[in-house]
Order: structure tokens, then C-alpha cells, then sequence
């Protein structure tokens, strides 16, 4: 019996909604439900061009790169005993297939005791009668759509699962699901648009199979039954790819989308995310993308974790828009904030990319940042950039992590009493734009920090910087603009249940 090694547990897939019933029957003819599909083509999002990109599939990666493999053989599921290292397809749109079930497709709270019964059995076939290995056991979930409501309903839901059902799972990563439901024509799905199942979008449908009680605005919240620090959310950006329909989905769905689902209702309150120029299937789809699956390997076996938030101290206004302040007229203006993080070495891939011209940059009003008082807040809403997971054992040279990060802010314009005022301002225009090179260094007590900007010619050892409590490391930011602010950036060892799994084994030698 192979080890039980963390954090390399076996990875169960949940494939997304499959709406007809030639898309279910498409579905239930293929072996990985789309966890083998590949790609050929990268689009660049500001000039449409398309690079040829060779991503063989996050099953074969997986295969290639960290030695899992599949549960067939022989043409049949293996019954019997598998190895850690599995990647198990959750096939729980067989039912509703003619050829190998009655027909109907299971709803979304069936599902998901089947996802239950599914890791108990997988826990059988990994551990047998080892009592200590079974005690260690966790798997991965990995979901497309709507198999991560799936994968909520069956951690949410109080009438499927107990707490020691959850326990044994390690992590959860999310393909563009719609975690707050779907949009069409800016209104959220029915509740009794019940045609192929399409109410399972609605929110009000949402919350009872999610376990949420009353009738929430919004239910994009793990309610406290999973930790949302263990749970990703992968964000696709580009709907005009999206040719579901006969692209009739990205119409309705509109800017701001994966061509299905909106951004905004794409994650999950708490967890970190990455965002991608991806759509949310097909040829430039999130599952058969570099970027997903760069994401998927560091956040289920990364040991680091990185944030980026971004402190406001100055925002300047054009001379014509100050003179206007200064006389006492009401002065209005909000900002675009981008970032897009990459790490060492990737040439054909970005850990995640919020940008203007995908409409993924993080959108603050001034008085947001500045003059929270205005809005009965306490304190700023300053811009959260970036959640990004890193692996220290990609490491090639010495202990030290490097990755980069282009920050950009921009405003949309500015209202005088409410009129637009376009009065030396341009479109496009950036008050700050720069990209940071960040180099982590493990020290006995964290990390050693030095950072140097693109536009700088000294030494990389320009910044050395020692975290301060509670506030992480400040990389001071500014302009010839005027512009003043710090990027605040906090490194992390990843705190995971696998580490308690790896000690259970030792426990039970």
C-alpha cells in the first residue's frame, strides 16, 4: 500500500451542468467528464492574437508532474484497492443517462449525498482496515461549475453531512462556479424555471440545498461549516469566447463575466481567488488552461501563501478638478486598481490578472478610500489585489521565491456637482503604474523580504523589509503624479489539515 503522504491526497473531480439531454448523454460517454481535455490556444486580451499553447489537460499534468493516476482498468472502476495518489471522476450524471440509468438527473442535494458516499468509499479503497490511516485520510475537491454547489451542498448542508464527514477534506478548488448564482439579462435565474434544472441558479433554490436559513440576498458564504482560508475560487474574465448557444449566453450574461457567470458571483466570501482571461468552457475555457491548473497544483500542494492589499494615502486631482474642489463644488471620482501576479520562470501563464480592459480591476469610489466617513464606514475599504499561493519546492536555485507584480491605478473620470468633467483628463490615463519584483527569503523566524521596481537601476537589495505586527510588509508606492500609497504584503506558511494528517500516520507506525 502506498503512503499517505501530504498533501498529496486523492483529488476527486466534479464536473459542471450539463443542460440537455444530448449534452447529459455527450457527458456520460466520456471516461473524465472533461478533466482530460487540453488546449492548443492562449488569447491575448488586449489585441485578440492567439498563441499556440500546448496545455496537455489538468488530468495528464497531474499524471506527469506529481504521479496520480486514474481508478480504470481493464475497461471497469477499479473496486478494489487504489492508491493515494487517485484521481477520482465523480460520475453523477450516470442516472440520468438512458443507456445507464432511468433518465432523470439527480438534484443537486442528491448529488451530494452521493459525494458523500463517494469519499467514504474512496477512504475504504485508499486506507482498508488501517484504523491510523484512516483517521489521516483527506482528499481534494476539485469542481467546474456547478459541480462546486454540488461540493457546497454536501459541506454545507447539516441533513447531509456531519462534521466528521467535512474533516476529510483537505481542500476545495472552484472553476468558474456561480457561488451566488446566475444572471441572465441582469436578473437572477427563477425560482420556477424548472426546464433542464436551470432553478438550481436561483438563490432562493440555492439556499435550501446550501443549508442557509431564511431567504439571504446573497449566499456566496461557506456559514461557517468550511474554513474559506482551504477554499478556491478560480475566476474566468472573458465572455466573448463563450459560444454556448450560439454565444447567446455571453449576451445575456454581458461584460463583466465568463460568458455564464458574473465575476462578482464567482467566488466565495473569504476565500481567496484568482482571476484569468478565460472563459468558462471551451477552447478557452478555465479547466483546460495553464492558469487554472498552475493555480490548482500550488493552492492543494503550495506551502506559501501571498496577499496583497493596496493602502490609499494620496489620490491626485488635475489642477482644473482641485481649483473646482477648492471653490466649494462637489467633487466625485472612483479608480480602477490592476494587478496581475506572476511567479518566477512562467512565461506562459499568470497566477492571476485583474485588469481594466478584462473589467476584473477592483473598483473603488474616493470616498472609499479616503473619506470612509462620508459613508458611515470606520475605516478605508482599501483594494484586497491578490491571493496567491506559491510551492517552495519549485525553488531551483538557493530558498528564495521570487514573483512579480504589476500595479496600475487609473481613474474613470471625475463629476463636478454631478456633470461629467472631462477637463485634462484622458482615458486611459494612469496615475501609477509599475511593476514590483518581490524576492522571499525563509529565515528561521519567517521571511526575509527585498523588493525592486522595473523603473529602478540599483540593487535588488533596494528594500529590506522586516514585517511589522499586524501590518505585514509596506512597499512604499508613488508617483510624479502625486500619487502616494503603499502595497501591503503579507507571506505566509499554509496551515493545513495535512500536516495533522501526516502526524496521525506517525502516530499509528
Amino acid at each position: 500500500m502506498d503512503p499517505l503522504t501530504a498533501p498529496y491526497f486523492p483529488i476527486i473531480y466534479v464536473r459542471g451542468y450539463a443542460m440537455t439531454p444530448s449534452e447529459i448523454a455527450a457527458t456520460v460517454a466520456t471516461p473524465y467528464m472533461g478533466f482530460n481535455l487540453g488546449s492548443t490556444k492562449v488569447r491575448q486580451a488586449w489585441d485578440g492574437t492567439v498563441l499556440r499553447h500546448v496545455f496537455e489537460s489538468p488530468l495528464v499534468r497531474l499524471m506527469k508532474d506529481y504521479g496520480y493516476r486514474d481508478t480504470y482498468t481493464n475497461g471497469v472502476e477499479i473496486s478494489g484497492e487504489i492508491q493515494a495518489r487517485s484521481v477520482v471522476i465523480y460520475r453523477y450524471y450516470d442516472p440520468a443517462d438512458s443507456d445507464f440509468g432511468n433518465g432523470k438527473a439527480l438534484s443537486i442535494i442528491e448529488a451530494a449525498q452521493g459525494l458523500k458516499a463517494l469519499l467514504h468509499q474512496v477512504r475504504e479503497q485508499v486506507c482498508g482496515d488501517d484504523v491510523a490511516r484512516q483517521q489521516a485520510f483527506r482528499v481534494h475537491l476539485v469542481a467546474h461549475s456547478m459541480g462546486g454547489l454540488v461540493c457546497r451542498s454536501f459541506l454545507q448542508n447539516d441533513a447531509i453531512s456531519t462534521p466528521e464527514d467535512r474533516a476529510m477534506v483537505d481542500k476545495v478548488f472552484t472553476y468558474a462556479t456561480p457561488h451566488n448564482g446566475i444572471e441572465v439579462a441582469g436578473i437572477n435565474v427563477p425560482a420556477v424555471l424548472g426546464l433542464w434544472d436551470m432553478n438550481n441558479f436561483n438563490r432562493k433554490t440555492m439556499a435550501g440545498y446550501l443549508g442557509l436559513k431564511g431567504t439571504p440576498d446573497r449566499v456566496d458564504t461557506l456559514d461557517g461549516k468550511f474554513d474559506p482560508r482551504r477554499f478556491f475560487c478560480f475566476v474566468g474574465t472573458n465572455q466573448r469566447d463563450y459560444e454556448v448557444a450560439l454565444g447567446l449566453s455571453r449576451r445575456l450574461a454581458g461584460e463583466m463575466s465568463d460568458g455564464l457567470v458574473r465575476i462578482e458571483n464567482a467566488t466565495v466570501q473569504e476565500a481567496p481567488r484568482a482571476f484569468s482571461y478565460r472563459s468558462h468552457s471551451g477552447t478557452y475555457g478555465v479547466v483546460n488552461s495553464e492558469d487554472g491548473y498552475q493555480n490548482l497544483v500550488r493552492f492543494l500542494f503550495g506551502d506559501v501563501r501571498a496577499d496583497g492589499m493596496l493602502d490609499i494615502d494620496a489620490l491626485p486631482l488635475p489642477a482644473s478638478i482641485q481649483k473646482a474642489k477648492d471653490s466649494g463644488k462637489q467633487v466625485r471620482a472612483s479608480y480602477y486598481f490592476e494587478a496581475t501576479v506572476a511567479p518566477r520562470g512562467a512565461t506562459n501563464y499568470k497566477l492571476t490578472e485583474r485588469r481594466r480592459d478584462t473589467c476584473s480591476a477592483v473598483l473603488r469610489s474616493f470616498d472609499e478610500l479616503l473619506r470612509p466617513e462620508n459613508l458611515g464606514r470606520a475605516a478605508p475599504r482599501s483594494p484586497v489585489l491578490f491571493s496567491a499561493f506559491l510551492d517552495t519546492s519549485k525553488i531551483t536555485v538557493g530558498r528564495t521565491m521570487v514573483f512579480s507584480v504589476d500595479l496600475a491605478v487609473s481613474t474613470t473620470g471625475y463629476t463636478v456637482d454631478n456633470k461629467l468633467w472631462l477637463d485634462q483628463h484622458v482615458e486611459g490615463e494612469y496615475l501609477f503604474r509599475n511593476t514590483v519584483v518581490i524576492r522571499a527569503t525563509q529565515a528561521a523566524d519567517g521571511w526575509n523580504l527585498r523588493y525592486v521596481f522595473a523603473d529602478d537601476r540599483s540593487s535588488e537589495s533596494l528594500g529590506t523589509l522586516a514585517a511589522r505586527d499586524g501590518e505585514g510588509y509596506l512597499i512604499p508606492l508613488s508617483s510624479p503624479k502625486g500619487f502616494k500609497g503603499q502595497l501591503r504584503l503579507s507571506v505566509t506558511r499554509v496551515a493545513v489539515a495535512a500536516e495533522l494528517a501526516e502526524a496521525a500516520i506517525g502516530a499509528g507506525r
